[in-house]
């Protein structure tokens, strides 16, 4: 995956995307989950989505790595509305002010394993998302 190769990420991120992603979903956001859910709004046609993503609590923000890069449709639609719900922990939370960060900015707020999986990933840019407000 340190290759960088867009054809094999994408081949991947499908995989994901039809078979993984329906499987951790079925747990995503619940207490000891390995995965937390990003609700979010399609920019174009409205529908709501909800896509499993793993996040790690860093004050009253959210660090998100971003192993397939900067441009998944779940990104676009945070970044254009400024704002989605996250549910994490088995709590669900207003999240504002999404930011790409440098993954070396926000190290020192991740676990050594995110860290390793950033490294064996190439992950160099990370979402930040403010925690608004706590909803349940």
């Amino acid at each position: 995956m340190r290759t960088g190769s867009a054809r094999g990420l994408g081949v991947v991120r499908r995989f994901n995307r039809r078979v993984t992603n329906r499987r951790v979903m079925k747990t995503a956001g619940r207490p000891g989950a390995t995965a937390s859910v990003i609700r979010h709004v399609g920019r174009s046609s409205g529908k709501a989505y909800e896509t499993p993503v793993g996040i790690t609590e860093a004050g009253d923000s959210f660090l998100i790595s971003l192993p397939y890069g900067t441009n998944p449709d779940w990104l676009r639609n945070v970044l254009a509305a400024g704002a989605a719900e996250a549910v994490h922990e088995g709590r669900s939370y207003r999240v504002t002010e999404p930011e790409l960060v440098a993954a070396a900015s926000v190290a020192r707020q991740q676990s050594r394993s995110e860290r390793l999986g950033q490294w064996l990933f190439g992950v160099d840019t990370v979402l930040r998302l403010r925690q608004a407000a706590l909803e349940q």
